[in-house]
Order: C-alpha cells, then structure tokens, then sequence
C-alpha cells in the first residue's frame, strides 16, 4: 500500500480557534466537494456511487492525515483514540490513516518555538544554555521534545507544548466531531460521543504538564529500586505549565532492537509484559499510551528508559478485580466465572443476541486456551490473531454491532494490546502462562 502518512517538516501550528476551526471547515468543504465531483462523474459513467467509496481514495485519505498531522492536537488524538478500537468498524484504509497518526506530527519552526520558551522562561533564559537544538528529537500530538545543555552541566530533555492546543480543545474536538458526521467517514451507528467526550478529557489531562511532572514523579518512585527500567529524573526549575523538562537519558530506540539474540528481545518484550501487568494489579496505575517511541534500551546497563506520561491513569478497583477474575477463570477452565468476569467488565451489551454472546464466549476461551496450553508463548506467531480477526469479521457480517465498553476498559486493552504487539515486532518467546501465574 502506498504511504499516505504526512511528510514531516517544519509547520507552524495553528494556535488561534478561529483559525483551527477554518482549517477543519476547509477540510470539510473540500472532501465534500471532492465526493460532488467523483459522484457526478460516476453518474455519468450511469454508476450509482456509495458515498464509502467515493471518500476513500488516496487523495482523500492523504488530505486528511496531512491536515491532522497539520493541526496537531485534538485533530491526533480523537485520531489515536479511534485507533484503538477499529476492528471491523473502520474501513481499512481509515484505521490505516489513524494508526499513521500514533507518532507523524509535523514540528514548529524556530521562530514560533521561541516564542513558547519566552512566554514560559524568565528573560535572558538563552543564556543558562551551553547548548539548545531547535530540531526537535521527538515530535507527537500535543508537544515537541528538544535536547538541551544547561551552564552547569546537565543533560535535558524539554518537552515543549504547541501553542494554542490547550485552548482550543474543546472547540477541536466539537468541529472534528461535525467533520466526521458531515462527510459520513464513520458508520451511522458508530457511538462518536463516547470518544468526542474521552478525547476531550484526555487532552485536557495531556495537557496539563504539571500532572505529567508529577506523574513521572510517581512512577520514578515506584521503579526507584528497579534494575530494569530507567525514569528521568524532573527539572523542576525548567518545568512550567506548557514545558516539561527531565533528564536526557541515552538510549536506543526499542525497535532497533528487531535483530538483537534471541534472549535479549525475550528480556525486553518480559520486562515490558511484566511491567504493564504490575501497573494493572499492584501499582493500579497505568501509563496507556503504548507507542513504541514512548520506549528505549540501553544496550550497556540492558535497562529500558520509559517516557512519556501524560496518558497515565489510576484503574479502578473494579477493573483491576474484572481483570483478575477474568485471568483466573481462563487460566483454571473455569467457563462460568470466565462469562461473570467478562460481564463485569462490560464486553456483552444487556441486548446482545445469544449467538453473539457464545461467538465472542468462543473468541475469549480461545486465547484463555492457548495461553493455558503454551508453556512458551510465540509472540510473532500470527495464527490466532488471524483466527480472531476471522471470527471478528464474521460476528460483523452476521450483523454484530460492538458493545459500548467502557473507556477505562478500553485504555488497558490499548496498553495490553500495544505492549504484545510489540513483543510481536521483536519475535519474542514468553512464558506469558507461568508470568500470569506469578502475578496473580
């Protein structure tokens, strides 16, 4: 498939609400024009068009992912949200344009990044700096990560929010709300309020850098004595409520790791795979943004650096005990309470159609089944995914429609999805069985 994801560059951000609300308008407006056009030559052609076909095309879906990846912000998020939970709802070439959107952002110029730094530093701040790189290292939804030197010595990373994201938040999320209704990019029966109001909260959390700052403050606490993971350190003096800055820790990025021995892509997968399950039953706080850019490794000290915590968030205790109900009662045969547990955490709609039920019933033992029955986990052993998608893709052809599950439930399933897809992308082998067992 050709690559539609944006070419990354230096852009200014829209930062003002009129002006994001003109861009997403003129996005509106030209992808309607663009259906008008298509339609009225199909007609031509004696076709009746469907209004799926006529908006999914290569043109389309790069003028979408190039304004998004534009805007930043609320326009990535209510992206990377839906990213989530595709499934069967989106067509292929939408989900692929979302999945594009996890970590393509363009980045500001300069002059506009300075601008930032001095509304947020004292004047004369350039000077306490040895160094100042104004290519960013890393460049995301909501901000931009810089490496810097101070006088004194120290090594940074500055986190940098793009300007006007925290304001237009609200007014974002409503006008992209419209742009998917208007142009029909989602199913009719699609629950788009759901995720209008989650995105909406999260970026009010992710750009709250304050939060962040102590979040990271936390989870440094809690790994404190770990000799497997890294947490930088928060510069304090550095940090205000649009930056936030830590120690710059030197690392490698995880994916380079794809041909690394055998055992040390095992190491890490488990490492990140017990990790994610200690969050869920014993911290109960969970960092659920598992893009691979948020992990690095130090070959050296064989430590994994975690970054990146504006997406954590405590997990309820019923959560946390659905979870454990449900791993117990796969791991024992226990069908009974299997159903309870996935009850309770809100997989079955109260209408679900009785086939419905005993199909996803069948889904859920399946990977209970092999988990039971690996003593060693292939994790680039794509066989039961395809099952799943097969079993998916019928339950969507015989009419199923996906619970309203809620979005708690879908920020673990995001964590725990993400964490073993990239065990998948490292072809690691665990023993996921026995590490259940351990946790639980």
């Amino acid at each position: 498939m050709k690559d539609n994801s944006p070419t990354v560059r230096a852009l200014r951000v829209p930062s003002g609400r009129l002006v994001r609300a003109g861009r997403v308008g003129g996005l509106a407006g030209g992808l309607l024009g663009d259906i008008a056009l298509r339609g009225a030559a199909e007609l031509t052609r004696g076709r009746r068009p469907r209004l799926q076909d006529l908006l999914l095309t290569p043109t389309s879906m790069r003028r979408i992912a190039d304004e998004l990846a534009h805007m930043r912000g609320a326009a990535m998020k209510l992206g990377q949200l839906l990213s989530m939970d595709t499934g069967e709802v989106f067509p292929r070439e939408l989900a692929d344009i979302f999945a594009r959107l996890r970590s393509n952002a363009h980045f500001m110029p300069p002059s506009q990044l300075k601008s930032v730094l001095n509304a947020n530093w004292p004047p004369g701040w350039h000077k306490a700096f040895r160094h100042f790189d104004t290519r960013p290292i890393a460049a995301a939804s909501i901000g931009q990560v810089h490496r810097v030197q101070t006088r004194d010595g120290r090594d940074l990373a500055i986190k940098v929010q793009y300007p006007g994201v925290a304001e237009s938040i609200d007014s974002d999320v409503a006008n992209l709300g419209m742009l998917a209704r208007a142009t029909g990019l989602l199913p009719k029966s699609f629950d788009l309020e759901t995720y209008l109001d989650e995105a909406k909260r999260q970026l009010h959390e992710e750009t709250d850098y304050r939060r962040e700052a102590r979040a990271l403050v936390q989870f440094g606490e809690l790994l404190a004595d770990s000799d497997e993971f890294v947490v930088p350190e928060l510069a304090r003096d550095w940090s205000s409520d649009a930056i936030l800055a830590m120690d710059y820790i030197d690392s490698v990025p995880i994916e380079d790791l794809e041909e690394a021995s055998q055992d040390i892509r095992n190491d890490i997968a488990g490492k990140l795979v017990m990790l994610t399950l200690r969050e869920l039953f014993a911290f109960k706080v969970m960092q659920t943004d598992p893009n691979f850019a948020n992990y690095r490794y130090q070959p050296d000290s064989k430590k994994i650096v975690l970054l990146d915590f504006g997406a954590s968030t405590e997990i309820d205790d019923h959560i946390v005990e659905g979870y454990r109900n449900l791993l117990v009662a796969g791991l024992e045969n226990d069908s009974q309470n299997l159903q309870s547990a996935a009850d309770s955490l809100g997989f079955f709609s109260p209408n679900l159609a009785v086939r419905h039920r005993e199909r996803l019933m069948e889904m859920i033992d399946l990977v209970m089944q092999t988990l039971r029955e690996s003593d060693v986990f292939d994790c680039a052993d794509q066989s039961l995914a395809r099952r799943l998608q097969q079993d998916g893709i019928a339950l969507a052809e015989d009419g199923f429609e996906p619970p309203a599950v809620p979005m708690d439930v879908l920020l673990v399933q995001r964590k725990l999805g993400g964490v073993f897809s990239l065990a998948s992308r490292l072809g690691a082998r665990l023993p996921v069985r026995k590490m259940l067992e351990n946790v639980l």
